[in-house]
């Protein structure tokens, strides 16, 4: 079982940015993949970008150009960059990891607790 951390959320403007944290803990391992998804209330969870412990990626659609996902091996962390953000951002944003580079949150076994970011117009 791998145990997931996310923190950096918080209040920010529009136009600004964040670095969100998920710290992995627990059984690691370099076959899994980390995504990051999000949750605006009354909405479904939306997937943003994923992340191989080798480095390779893949991202939604809506979130190239101003996020980005990047990880410390050395660390078990994988980061989110959001840059210029809006206020349609707002969101629990969760990580997760799965066996597959996917986009399927069903693929995802393993989540964290969440971290708010609220974007302020």
């Amino acid at each position: 079982q791998v145990q997931l951390v996310e923190s950096g959320g918080g209040l920010v403007q529009a136009g600004g940015s964040l670095r969100l944290s998920c710290a992995a803990s627990g059984r690691t391992s370099s076959q899994y993949f980390i995504a990051w998804f999000r949750q605006a209330p009354g909405k479904e969870r939306e997937f943003i970008a994923a992340i191989a412990w080798s480095g390779g990626t893949r991202y939604a659609d809506s979130g190239k150009g101003r996020f980005a996902i990047s990880r410390d091996n050395a660390k078990n962390s994988v980061y989110l960059h959001l840059d210029s953000l809006k206020p349609e951002d707002t969101a629990v944003y969760y990580c997760a990891t799965s066996l597959r580079l996917t986009d399927d949150d069903r693929q995802y076994s393993s989540w964290g607790q969440g971290t708010q970011v609220t974007v302020s117009s």
